[in-house]
């Protein structure tokens, strides 16, 4: 089993991967601290993996949250269905919630755990590669608003993170390749061998090739892991996470949450970055023209929707976390493999990308 550390003094926790570590009790109960377990999932996942689970838990007093599958649904009014039962059954301040689902059911188990009664302990189980590679590590919870995604939240570390990756074997086709954005991500960011390997063995993840799946999973998280180690509370080296991102999440919330998949926009987002990043003289046509041939080839798209214009790619794209003194700051490239921290960029260079990328 591979067992990776984030560093992050007494809040350091485990990821472990391993197939079939949803099968072995002792992963999940040896970082349970009391006898009050709530388990969050959602109706997709719930049939599949939420008896197993639970059967693992027999001698504690544990419940369930089960909510809507869905971007659509990582609202406050649905945090609210966490609190009352955590309320409702009198849980106490030494309770563990376990957040077995993809990222929506990650980021909104961990938000709530650092809420209820200011902080208790919180277990990741993600079942999405999206949630195994990117959203389970490092801490980031939250909900969306209608006006921004992800603008509401906290930063709240997980006990540990179990990865599972048999899990993925019910995985929707889409599911998997909205996953490989994040995980094409961490090569264009800082690992430019990984990105070669990707561009080698892609057809081998879309195939679902254990070992390759099994490297792509374990090499992100550990990228993932020292920028976290690096960077808890993203001041600096963690911002370039969020390549795409910005873009990204101005598609999201522009489209109507849940129309596309996070990894989607981000896949779209990292083009539209990568063509900034040329017209800004730092990313080389031939490098950005080998990132948007491998997004394709992971099965994503790489055109922005055509019911956004500038203009309203501008007005969402102002509401973002990297943004200051009301300047829009993105994440660009300089190489693959290089990724700037913030940078402001002239209106004009981004409404050039935000006009002409995809739709001339």
């Amino acid at each position: 089993m591979n067992t990776l550390q984030v560093d992050l003094g007494d809040r350091s926790y485990p990821i472990y991967i391993e197939a079939g570590l949803l099968n072995q009790a002792d992963w999940v109960r040896k970082h349970i601290r009391a006898q009050q377990v709530l388990v969050l999932t959602n109706e997709t996942v719930a049939p599949l993996y939420l008896a197993t689970l639970m059967s693992h838990l027999e001698g504690y007093s544990a419940e369930t949250v089960v909510l809507p599958d869905g971007e659509q649904y990582k609202t406050l009014d649905y945090l609210n269905r966490i609190f009352d039962q955590l309320l409702s059954k009198k849980f106490s301040r030494n309770a563990t919630l376990i957040a077995l689902g993809g990222g929506v059911i990650g980021d909104m188990g961990g938000f709530a755990a650092a809420c209820y009664q200011r902080g208790i302990v919180f277990i990741q189980i993600p079942t999405t590669l999206l949630a195994q590679v990117d959203s389970s590590v490092g801490g980031k919870t939250g909900v969306n608003h209608p006006l921004g995604k992800n603008m509401i939240g906290a930063f709240y570390q997980p006990q540990s993170v179990i990865i599972d990756t048999d899990v993925l074997d019910t995985l929707p086709d889409r599911e998997l390749s909205a996953g490989l954005a994040e995980v094409i991500k961490y090569g264009l960011i800082r690992d430019p061998d990984f990105f070669m390997w990707l561009e080698d063995n892609i057809d081998k993840l879309l195939a679902r090739d254990k070992p390759a799946l099994s490297f792509a999973i374990e090499r992100s998280c550990r990228n993932k892991a020292e920028v976290v180690a690096a960077d808890e509370l993203e001041a600096d080296v963690r911002a370039t996470l969020n390549l795409g991102h910005t873009f990204g999440h101005a598609i999201e919330t522009g489209s109507g949450y849940g129309y596309y998949l996070h990894g989607e926009a981000v896949a779209i987002g990292t083009c539209q970055a990568a063509d900034l990043s040329v017209r800004l003289g730092w990313l080389k046509e031939s490098e950005r023209d080998r990132i948007i041939a491998l997004f394709q080839k992971a099965n994503l798209p790489v055109l922005p929707p055509e019911s956004m214009d500038s203009d309203r790619f501008i007005e969402l794209m102002a509401v973002d976390k990297k943004n200051l003194d009301g300047k829009v700051r993105l994440i660009l490239l300089k190489k693959i493999g290089e990724a700037t921290l913030p940078v402001s960029v002239e209106k004009e260079l981004l409404e050039m990308t935000l006009k002409t990328y995809g739709r001339e």
